[in-house]
């Protein structure tokens, strides 16, 4: 459960610190599209294809936006919410052992809380073996 948890915080954290990071090193920064950049190669992209400039709510700019004035207090809250689940989900995650084929012979110390070292002693009969007068 702590484990959960832990996993949880550390995945928001890391949602909402690595988006101005990721941004940052694509080539949107503060002062504006990076030079010879991924986002400059976007950028150029899309002015071409919108006939000269980038088109207001474009993915261009939008991610300019945020890579000069950062996220909104609600688009922080949301990314470390999906960041938390996600975090959640993998730190709960419990590695399972594929089945065995049946019939496929067990190797010493498979079973849990098996000891093969010990054997187990002979079960005493149900019922008198004596012969009844």
């Amino acid at each position: 459960m702590i484990k959960r948890a832990a996993a949880a915080a550390i995945g928001g954290a890391l949602a909402v610190g690595a988006v101005p990071v990721v941004l940052g090193a694509m080539g949107f920064t503060g002062a504006g599209i990076a030079a010879s950049s991924i986002a400059a190669k976007m950028m150029s992209a899309a002015a071409i294809a919108n006939g000269g400039g980038v088109a207001p709510g474009s993915l261009v700019a939008v991610l300019q936006s945020v890579g000069a004035a950062g996220l909104s207090t609600s688009s922080n809250i949301l990314l470390a919410s999906a960041g938390s689940t996600f975090g959640a989900l993998l730190g709960g995650s419990k590695k399972v052992p594929p089945p065995s084929a049946p019939g496929a012979p067990k190797a010493e110390g498979d079973q849990p809380g098996e000891n093969v070292s010990q054997v187990k002693p002979p079960e005493a009969p149900l019922r008198s073996e004596k012969p009844e007068k």
